[in-house]
């Protein structure tokens, strides 16, 4: 993409963006020579702007003299321009403090969003491992009252989810410890999705009696409720998120009309939770701006990266709008996705 730039191009595209992504302002051939240094003259500097927005790397923000990076600039940014970050030891030291109290998967995705939030001033954002090809290691039945057991299912990825199974009458201890045993003996070693789609034959004529095989026929008809386990930090549909209070505080959320799209992304948590799904198993992923298959997207760039927690795979990164100090979030959010696959381990 950047065949199309000759060096002076790169060295001025360069310059504007980086000057966007500090002062929020459009950026002038003056500025940009003041302060780069750059070995060309202010004239020199606003005609290779010009070739740039003709290119459709910059555009003019109603009559302001000077530029602002379009999204195809921030690509070509990030892709060639961009010299990626140190994180520093302040920031991995906090990173790691953060993280490592907390030992349930869904509270080490909270902090980690949170503390990206803090520390890029972007929407932090997460999403658990789809639980969908976990294995099923045991299965226990709790007594919960009168009328509904306890069903907790642990997993070999050290996740364990709970669930109520309503029953139409008081079960005996008996019935309900010879109900686990046959679910342990036919579902252990399976996948979530394999026990949904196989459970009525593997439990054909498994009851060893009348009482057992109406808890059972209980556990055949609501099969695709019992097994479909929410993924890991799918309180809130699927997706943690940060504070949206320093995002709110950017210039580019200013107006009540901005505001109100920042706020329907974060009520929104489909729209983002389709767009994080996506980048499973995908590595470091920068989706910017008109990028987004989704229009509600469209104002904003998502940096995240994957992380594991053994075969299984989640996302981590932030949100922000397209000016953001890409070479520092980039770093930040790959750190953080390191130290919290090394967390679940």
């Amino acid at each position: 993409m950047t065949a199309s730039l000759n060096e002076r191009e790169r060295q001025v595209l360069e310059a504007v963006i980086e000057t966007y992504v500090a002062t929020a302002e459009p950026a002038g051939s003056r500025t940009i020579s003041r302060r780069f240094g750059l070995a060309l003259s202010p004239a020199t500097i606003r005609n290779t702007m010009s070739d740039l927005e003709d290119k459709g790397y910059l555009y003019h923000p109603h009559t302001s003299a000077g530029r602002v990076p379009t999204d195809l600039a921030y690509r070509v940014y990030v892709d060639s321009l961009m010299h990626l970050s140190q994180v520093s030891p302040s920031d991995s030291h906090q990173i790691r403090e953060e993280l490592a109290e907390r030992n349930a998967v869904d509270q080490i995705l909270e902090r980690a969003a949170q503390v990206l939030g803090v520390l890029t001033k972007e929407l932090g954002v997460a999403v658990g491992p789809s639980l969908d090809d976990s294995v099923l290691e045991r299965v226990e039945l709790l007594q919960a009252g009168s009328d509904r057991l306890l069903l907790v299912l642990t997993l070999k990825s050290g996740i364990v989810r709970s669930i109520f199974v309503e029953v139409p009458s008081e079960m005996s201890p008996e019935a309900v410890g010879k109900v686990a045993l046959v679910l342990n003996e036919r579902l252990a070693g399976l996948t979530l999705r394999d026990i949904r789609a196989t459970l009525s034959a593997r439990l054909r004529d498994a009851a060893p009696d009348a009482h057992s095989s109406d808890l059972l026929n209980i556990f055949i008809q609501e099969a695709d409720d019992l097994f479909d386990v929410p993924s890991a930090g799918s309180a809130s549909g699927g997706v943690v998120l940060g504070s949206a209070q320093l995002l709110a505080g950017q210039p580019e959320f200013a107006t009540k009309e901005r505001l109100q799209g920042l706020m329907e992304v974060t009520e929104r948590r489909d729209v983002l939770r389709e767009a994080l799904a996506k980048r499973l198993g995908q590595g470091l992923t920068i989706t910017i701006g008109s990028e987004h298959q989704d229009a509600t997207l469209a104002p904003f760039t998502l940096v995240t990266a994957s992380y594991q927690l053994g075969p299984l795979t989640g996302v981590i990164g932030v949100m922000g709008p397209t000016r953001m100090p890409y070479d520092k979030i980039v770093a930040l959010v790959d750190h953080t996705s390191r130290l919290v696959g090394e967390l679940l381990e």
